[in-house]
């Protein structure tokens, strides 16, 4: 699988991820990670996981997500 944000530059690049909210497939360059915190419902009372997950999200949704929030694109 290519990355799709490196097709649409008019280049072929190994995918190493698949984008959480669109389902794009993304190459380091056009990658953002971020640590999320993991829901847990085993047990009464403690929701969250004292670990954290890994996000996947590609540039463009990352951008996108981000403009609500105060923090820029």
């Amino acid at each position: 699988m290519h990355c799709y944000d490196c097709y649409r530059e008019g280049t072929e690049t190994p995918a190493v991820a698949v984008c959480v909210d669109c389902g794009a497939a993304v190459c380091p360059r056009h990658l953002h990670s971020e640590s999320e915190p993991v829901r847990e419902s085993m047990s009464t009372g403690r929701v969250w996981s004292p670990g954290e997950g890994r996000r996947m999200v590609c540039l463009v949704c990352h951008g996108s997500t981000r403009k609500g929030d105060g923090q820029g694109g």
